[in-house]
């Protein structure tokens, strides 16, 4: 029989006080047993008694990380949502490295929580490269009357007032005959008093724009702040230490979508 993969498979406790299955790990003994106020596993034919050193997160010589899923879920059948943030309390830095709603996904990068008076928080982003052009983070410009310049620097003049949620480095698309929306470029300039968008449309996979196209746009990541919009939230934080940390609550900052 070939050896469990590491990366994908775990092991599943049971416990007979809680009559439940509590307690997923990462490490895979061949035989486990508590004994004398002590836990013991097999791994190799070798005998390993835990929670015996400092070092955590370590199972047969093999760092592992601590994984914690859980999920936002008021009123979950009752209002879409939208899930601004996410915070935690905890002696250490967490990843989110998944955010899932029945609508969208996204995640906070370690390197995007800050500290305030003791709470780690972070705004929610949607994943860069995962676009749904039905969600408030995609929005339209208006229709293209002109366009001029070089690929790499194409002036396109809309015509219409801009508005104020467009940034650059944002993604800029055409819709063509109501057909599905088609890569244009990044935006590297926008010209509010002209009425123009400059867009590299050298970038991989775009196609330039031309005359009667209409264009449309989607903030990156870190320029968009209209958080995932959903029923529920499923978040995942993950955390590599190998010292002793705490977690003690997560929370996010919710409020109702409206149409």
């Amino acid at each position: 029989m070939a050896a469990p993969d590491q990366n994908t498979a775990f092991t599943l406790t049971y416990s007979e006080s809680v009559e439940g299955w509590p307690s997923f790990y990462s490490y895979l003994p061949e035989y486990m047993k508590g004994m004398n106020g002590f836990f013991y596993t097999f791994s190799g034919g070798n005998l390993y008694r835990h929670n015996t050193n400092d070092t955590r997160n370590q199972y047969y010589g093999i760092n592992y990380n601590s994984v914690i899923t859980s999920v936002f879920n008021p009123q979950p059948s009752l209002t879409i949502k939208l899930f601004k943030t996410i915070s935690f309390e905890s002696n250490a830095a967490w990843d989110c490295t998944s955010l899932i709603t029945d609508l969208s996904q996204g995640n906070v990068d370690l390197l995007e929580f800050e500290q305030k008076e003791g709470e780690w928080f972070g705004y929610v982003r949607h994943n860069t490269g995962v676009t749904n052009y039905a969600l408030r983070y995609t929005n339209g410009l208006g229709t293209i009357s002109a366009v001029n310049g070089p690929p790499a620097a194409l002036i396109c003049s809309i015509g219409n007032s801009l508005g104020n949620l467009i940034t650059i480095g944002a993604t800029a698309y055409v819709l063509v005959n109501n057909a599905a929306p088609v890569l244009a470029g990044r935006v590297e300039n926008v010209n509010k008093s002209e009425q123009t968008v400059t867009l590299d449309t050298t970038i991989a996979g775009a196609v330039a724009p031309v005359a009667n196209d209409f264009l449309m746009f989607t903030n990156n990541t870190i320029a968009e702040s209209y958080g995932l919009r959903g029923y529920y939230m499923e978040f995942t934080l993950v955390n590599s230490n190998t010292g002793p940390v705490e977690l003690f609550a997560v929370g996010s900052n919710i409020m109702k979508s409206f149409p």
